[in-house]
């Protein structure tokens, strides 16, 4: 694959412990340069997904590529341009973030500059501060940091932001964007559909080893219906409508209206959610 490629090919992988397949035929591809959400309910297979693109659990199965090189090799060469945030990361209490990231940075043969790695997680004003006086949005900050330092061209996210505080995730937020505007390729896992809803250009549900849906998260749709027309009618009743013309019935709800000189009160026009597809795709039964 050349440099201009995706930056994740996956086709057909599968994995197996014994009888129970883990990942059944997953086939993805994450551009460069954007934020791909990879969505699920516990079980779905996402973690074990991950962790074979990272390097570090063997596939039974398919076809896997990372910048260009099978990540089954473990070569140094690609896990230099990788990084990764793990769910819980750790550091020694007595270090400071700026003793971490010029350690970290020492590992790597084109590593980012300490000072601005220390900007770009926000973390100037606790450069100096043992890390077990930082808070634990500071700390996650720090993950970031450590996982930036190499320069890498991909990055892996594995639920950055639990148990944040609405502050911490922002600021987390702000941090992924900025990572994306650099360029970088990132692969994020989330429980927050919100989340994935606002930093993702493009999102992959998973159930039972498979993937449901593909494509950016505000154009998923489910079945033909993907408008929903609500108003309050004439007796104060809320009425909710399903469409997948919302012109033609929004035309159809304000003649009748106007022919009786009635208001559609509260009149709204809306596309499904992403939790809103995320939760009929991956409901059981």
């Amino acid at each position: 694959m050349s440099e201009a490629g995706p930056a994740i090919e996956v086709h057909a992988l599968s994995k197996r412990y014994g009888e129970f397949e883990a990942v059944r035929g997953i086939d993805i591809s994450v551009h460069r340069g954007e934020v791909f959400g990879l969505l699920g309910p516990n079980g779905a297979g996402k973690t074990t997904t991950v962790e074979i693109l990272e390097g570090y659990r063997a596939r039974s199965g398919g076809e896997v590529s990372v910048l260009g090189q099978d990540p089954g090799k473990r070569s140094r060469a690609l896990r230099q341009r990788i990084g990764i945030v793990l769910q819980s990361g750790g550091i020694y209490a007595h270090i400071t973030p700026r003793e971490a990231l010029r350690h970290w940075a020492s590992f790597y043969p084109k590593p980012r500059d300490v000072e601005e790695v220390l900007t770009l997680a926000g973390l100037q004003e606790k450069a100096d501060v043992r890390s077990r006086k930082l808070s634990g949005g500071q700390l996650r900050r720090l993950d970031f940091a450590l996982a930036l330092v190499g320069d890498p061209e991909l990055i892996f996210l594995d639920e950055p932001t639990t148990g944040f505080d609405p502050e911490a995730r922002r600021s987390a937020w702000d941090t992924v964007r900025k990572l994306r505007d650099l360029g970088k390729t990132i692969l994020l896992t989330t429980h927050y559909l919100d989340e994935a809803q606002e930093l993702a250009d493009r999102v992959a549900i998973v159930k039972d080893g498979r993937v449901l849906a593909i494509g950016p998260p505000r154009e998923l749709g489910v079945g033909a219906s993907h408008y929903r027309v609500a108003y309050r009618d004439r007796d104060g009743h809320f009425v909710e409508r399903q469409t997948d013309d919302p012109t033609a019935l929004l035309n159809e709800l304000t003649t009748e209206a106007l022919a009786r000189g009635e208001r559609l009160e509260e009149l709204s026009v809306a596309r499904p959610t992403l939790e809103d597809v995320y939760l009929e795709l991956t409901a059981d039964g």
